[in-house]
């Protein structure tokens, strides 16, 4: 017999297993996403996976309509199209634009409804929440763990798909939609504002979640408060966020001639020192009395230039993020503060 001893190699069943009991593979995929973090991707995995795939999907047909558009404008990428050209665009593409605008309109309320408002009520309903607060983890770790991998989630998807539209969408922006990138739904589906809308309705709705504790009230509540709020933006903030341009000309004169990508917002009638009236002053003067009466010598017509754009999704970005901020901290004291 020898008396070299050799260390017996481990059996194939051992070195399948890991040593909590589980496979290799999913203690692999834990060294990612440890104790609680993993707790919140294991019970959300389904949403978060769908959102992930989502994303990558919508990401490519964005790529895929952008090669039928750059092949339409012949690789330019500010296209000089005639009416006739434009109106072959229109009616060629502005049903896909119609569709992509509507997805992503709607892509922060179903995040919110979906993602959001289950997120804490769901917990609070089946009664898990109250034996994960009651183990080693601390109220502070648990609501972080919580928060934070779903928000990431959240953040880098819209934040892709923002990206990826407005890559698609810049080359025909002067005549896709009409050129309205304010009231078509570009506004908000651009930029900084698709994410941060997004942030907003997902984080009230864990909020809201969180005071129903039941996860189908929580999901109806959230709908309507997403519903309410972008008829509020709509109608009383987003023509806020910016300062309007005035175009003035002869009240006989041709114009008003405005900048491309510009959207026209009101217009009126003007006195040589800028005193505005109403378009409809003095409708049925037809010898100009009226006119010559008041003054009026000039038309003005009220726009926003497409190089504000940018600016103004900005603003806005900050103001939805601002309210997300305060939703946020109040999620975070009832976690703390208040009995779950």
């Amino acid at each position: 017999m020898s008396g070299t001893t050799q260390a017996a190699s481990p059996s194939r069943t051992e070195r399948a297993v890991a040593p909590d009991g589980g496979s290799a593979a999913s203690g692999a995929r834990r060294e990612l996403l440890h104790k609680l973090p993993w707790l919140v991707w294991r019970r959300h995995r389904a949403a978060l996976r769908l959102g992930l795939l989502i994303t990558v999907v919508a990401c490519a047909v964005f790529a895929y309509q952008r090669m039928g558009i750059m092949d339409f404008l012949g690789g330019r990428s500010a296209p000089d199209l005639d009416g006739q050209q434009a109106e072959e665009f229109q009616n060629r593409f502005n049903s896909t634009f119609k569709f992509d605008l509507a997805f992503l309109t709607f892509l922060p309320g179903i995040v919110g409804v979906f993602l959001g408002a289950p997120l804490i009520a769901g917990e609070q309903e089946h009664g898990t929440l109250k034996l994960v607060t009651t183990q080693s983890a601390s109220r502070a770790r648990w609501i972080t763990a919580t928060l934070v991998l779903p928000l990431a989630v959240v953040v880098v998807c819209t934040t892709l798909l923002s990206v990826v539209f407005h890559w698609m969408w810049a080359p025909a922006h002067e005549i896709a939609a009409f050129g309205d990138w304010l009231d078509s739904g570009i506004f908000e589906s651009t930029g900084p504002v698709l994410p941060a809308r997004t942030l907003l309705f997902t984080v009230c709705g864990i909020a809201i979640g969180m005071l129903a504790k039941r996860v189908v009230t929580a999901m109806a509540v959230t709908a309507v408060f997403a519903a309410v709020f972008s008829v509020i933006w709509a109608a009383k903030v987003r023509h806020q966020l910016g300062t309007l341009r005035d175009s003035v000309y002869p009240y006989d004169g041709d114009g008003p001639d405005l900048p491309p990508g510009s959207i026209r917002i009101d217009d009126w009638l003007s006195t040589a020192g800028g005193d505005l009236f109403g378009i409809s002053t003095c409708n049925d003067d037809e010898t100009g009395a009226c006119r010559a009466k008041l003054g009026i010598v000039n038309r003005v017509t009220q726009y926003f230039d497409y190089g504000q754009m940018t600016g103004m999704q900005w603003l806005g970005a900050g103001i939805l993020l601002a309210l997300t901020v305060a939703a946020l901290a109040f999620v975070i004291w009832r976690a703390r503060r208040r009995p779950l």
